[in-house]
């Protein structure tokens, strides 16, 4: 089983800011992430200069991934997954250009394998809901709010 999810947004978030929003694994991250990331799931197990590995997941799912992300190519971030619930793997990456008054923000990602049948069904499902809608709205919130916080300092 393979799916990829590809979306575009706009943001009003200056580049560095979606990069700075994407790499930053300090405790603000949940803040920043709050309607992505479950608390209660959340480790950061090692970070670098340009690197981060994270164990994450979203509240209310029963999948959970640990990460590597990588950001030293400039404007991009990128993530392999190292270890997931479902026995799968996976990667993506988010690029960046700035555009008049913000940034236009691609992400792309996919995963591969279910090895476990009870985890094909809920990937399956997948596939028959909006879920690039719904990640777009929330990345874009996400760095909307970032861009907001930053401003109000």
């Amino acid at each position: 089983m393979h799916w990829r999810v590809r979306f575009v947004v706009t943001t009003h978030a200056s580049p560095e800011q979606v990069l700075r929003a994407m790499t930053d694994f300090s405790e603000r991250r949940l803040e920043i992430w709050n309607r992505t990331l479950d608390p209660r799931t959340n480790e950061v197990r090692a970070q670098g200069d340009t690197w981060a590995v994270a164990r994450e997941s979203s509240s209310g799912s029963p999948f959970w991934v640990v990460c590597r992300y990588d950001w030293s190519q400039p404007l991009v971030v990128r993530w392999t997954v190292e270890e997931s619930s479902w026995g799968g793997s996976g990667e993506g990456f988010v690029r960046v250009a700035p555009v008049e008054g913000g940034s236009r923000v691609h992400a792309e990602w996919g995963f591969t394998g279910a090895t476990r049948l009870r985890d094909r069904v809920p990937m399956s499902l997948l596939h028959r809901f909006p879920i690039r809608t719904v990640l777009a709205r929330l990345y874009r919130q996400a760095f909307d709010r970032y861009a907001d916080a930053e401003a109000s300092r």
